[in-house]
């Protein structure tokens, strides 16, 4: 495996409607196994065929770990979803609201409102038919993922155009939050 270069704003690519994978062969493998391994090496959530430069409907997404009561990661809890030719079939009517990055957008994090869950029918890495139902966190990663696959990205999707922050300007936001500065923009304030 090895890692591959993210494609940052303004590139075209990110802003491009992506085609339909149609091949499951040796090299779609190795590609899957390559997004993974970028993915993790960039510490992201997910990661989609656009973000390293290609124009399919392919993205690969890890779930957040499980802790324990002490809040260590809880070994082999993470999980690795690899959708192909995606597709939102289902949302919830509830949706919430939450702070985003980007890989294609290094340094900034912005307030975005996405479903609570939904429903997904895709296609696995080999091809298979897949049906995902997913919720919270995991479901806003989704989301986030197939947006990408329709050249959209979360700045297009701010609750408002200034909630969007550099990385470093939002934590200063947390920490005045967890200080007792309750008139801070943060989210959910």
């Amino acid at each position: 495996m090895s890692t591959l270069p993210i494609v940052t704003i303004p590139e075209k690519i990110l802003r491009q409607k992506t085609r339909p994978v149609t091949k499951f062969d040796k090299e779609l493998q190795q590609l899957i196994d390559n997004m993974i391994e970028t993915m993790r090496e960039a510490n992201g959530a997910g990661l989609a065929a656009p973000q390293i430069g290609l124009p399919y409907q392919l993205a690969v997404i890890e779930t957040p770990p499980e802790v324990d009561d002490e809040g260590n990661e809880i070994e082999g809890s993470r999980e690795i979803h690899v959708i192909v030719n995606p597709e939102i079939v289902w949302t919830s009517r509830d949706m919430v609201k939450g702070v985003e990055g980007c890989l294609s957008i290094p340094g900034y994090v912005g307030e975005v409102e996405r479903y609570d869950a939904i429903r997904v029918r895709a296609q696995d890495r080999h091809g298979r038919k897949l049906r995902l139902k997913v919720d919270d966190w995991t479901a806003r990663i989704f989301q986030h993922e197939i947006d990408h696959l329709n050249g959209v990205l979360y700045i297009d999707r701010l609750t408002s155009p200034e909630n969007i922050w550099t990385e470093e300007e939002f934590e200063k936001l947390m920490e005045a939050k967890r200080n007792g500065h309750e008139h801070s923009p943060v989210v959910g304030d």
